[in-house]
């Protein structure tokens, strides 16, 4: 799980973007010598020597009234605010600019870890044009080469020294949930229904939930924390700081819930934003329920609620495994069904499979239906073994893994499903080749 946020802060066309493809060691971010193409925030995760954590790519901050240029300033402030890590790059063969200096007089005002690193510097004779920056009095410059990777490690090598120690950690025994989905389904109604008190800010305008709240509560005896965030929408279409400040909290929050539920609006369906964030779940390995809320504005009879249903699988043919809950935050009704769901797949997420058991299914399975010739061969299935929960994580050994169809893997998932409770979790299947 990452540990911590850092930030690429700077005025335009620096080489931000670059920078932040070769740490997170992807084409992730726009790169374009047009100065302001990276307007919105970019974060991905970022992984060096054992350490996780969060990368932001900022638009460009600069003092010239240019188009979003307002927006731009915001969401870098936005940025620096969440991040526990900055790194202002600035631009070497420029030398200190304007607003470079601006930059700068932002970041005296806090007190967080700062990391000045001197781009573009690609040849040996142009190292001693960096020790111009020091006049930032923001420490010493790093000097870097985001195009040809020059001085990356050492950047990273700083990062990770102050980063906070310690993650967050989930008691089994605990039922952490968060609620993700667009602005105005709901969420903050769905919170305040669960609870029965007002515990956070409802509004009809699009947007009021500002932070992530935890909220621990006890129900019937079993300890919950739900995570409400706030909305996310579509990326590079409002500049509000609000959408901006909303985005990275929510996939926090989906980092630390063991349950995700995608609430969903009756009246108005599904989007691509729905998908794009649930996918970030599914990519974790979350647990996922799928919460369709103003169930009052809906018409009730079971043929409707039926025909919705199948349009929510077929929309999300991959969460097949999630169950559906239809309630009501407004009129509080059906509330109880979310409690029950909550229960029964935190159960399936935690569930642990005897060996031997977990061994017969796999290899009726195989004599019921064998595996398609793939890649020049035959796989077969040897042995299996669960080697973790949260989510179940099951060990195929085989001939080899290579020789593994997706249909047949997804046909041996579906016989685990049908033999054991996995509702709601997925199933993490792991291939390795048996050692003859």
């Amino acid at each position: 799980m990452p540990n911590g946020v850092v930030a690429i802060i700077g005025s335009p066309n620096v080489g931000k973007s670059t920078i932040f493809n070769r740490m997170i060691g992807q084409r992730h971010a726009i790169v374009d010598d047009e100065a302001g193409i990276t307007r919105d925030r970019l974060y991905a995760k970022c992984e060096w020597l054992g350490h996780k954590f969060f990368l932001i790519d900022t638009g460009g901050i600069e003092i010239a009234n240019r188009p979003f240029q307002e927006q731009i300033r915001t969401q870098v402030e936005i940025a620096i605010e969440e991040a526990d890590v900055i790194v202002f790059v600035v631009d070497g063969k420029v030398g200190i600019t304007a607003d470079d200096r601006m930059v700068s007089r932002m970041l005296y005002k806090i007190d967080k870890p700062i990391i000045l690193a001197v781009n573009k510097i690609d040849e040996g004779s142009h190292v001693a044009d960096a020790q111009e920056f020091y006049a930032l009095g923001l420490g010493e410059p790093h000097v870097v080469s985001g195009s040809h990777g020059i001085g990356i490690g050492d950047i990273l090598n700083e990062i990770v020294e102050h980063l906070p120690n310690g993650e967050d950690t989930i008691d089994e025994e605990t039922i952490t949930f968060c609620m993700v989905g667009r602005p105005n389904v709901g969420k903050s109604s769905l919170v305040n229904a669960l609870l029965n008190i007002d515990r956070v800010i409802v509004s009809d305008i699009s947007g009021t939930t500002r932070d992530s709240i935890d909220t621990p509560f006890v129900k019937d005896g079993q300890n919950y924390v739900v995570i409400d965030t706030a909305g996310l929408k579509k990326k590079g279409k409002i500049y509000e700081s609000i959408d901006k400040y909303s985005a990275i909290r929510a996939l926090k929050a989906i980092e630390r819930s063991e349950i995700v539920l995608l609430v969903l609006d009756g009246k108005e369906g599904i989007t691509e934003q729905d998908k794009h964030v649930i996918q970030y779940a599914t990519d974790l390995h979350k647990a996922i329920i799928i919460v369709v809320n103003k169930y009052d504005l809906v018409d009730k009879q079971e043929t409707q609620i039926s025909e919705m249903s199948k349009w929510i699988r077929q929309e999300y043919k991959f969460l097949d495994y999630a169950p559906i809950c239809f309630v009501s935050a407004l009129k509080k009704q059906r509330i109880d069904t979310i409690f029950s769901t909550l229960q029964q797949v935190h159960e399936a997420y935690h569930t642990r499979i005897k060996t031997s058991l977990l061994n017969e299914v796999i290899q009726d399975a195989q004599v019921m239906n064998q595996a398609p010739d793939f890649n020049g061969g035959r796989l077969k299935i040897m042995y299996a073994s669960q080697v973790a929960t949260a989510p179940p994580t099951i060990v195929l050994f085989v001939n080899n893994p290579e020789f593994m169809h997706f249909s047949y893997q997804r046909y041996i998932e579906n016989r685990l499903r049908e033999t054991f409770n996995f509702e709601g979790t997925p199933i993490n299947i792991q291939l390795r080749m048996r050692k003859r």
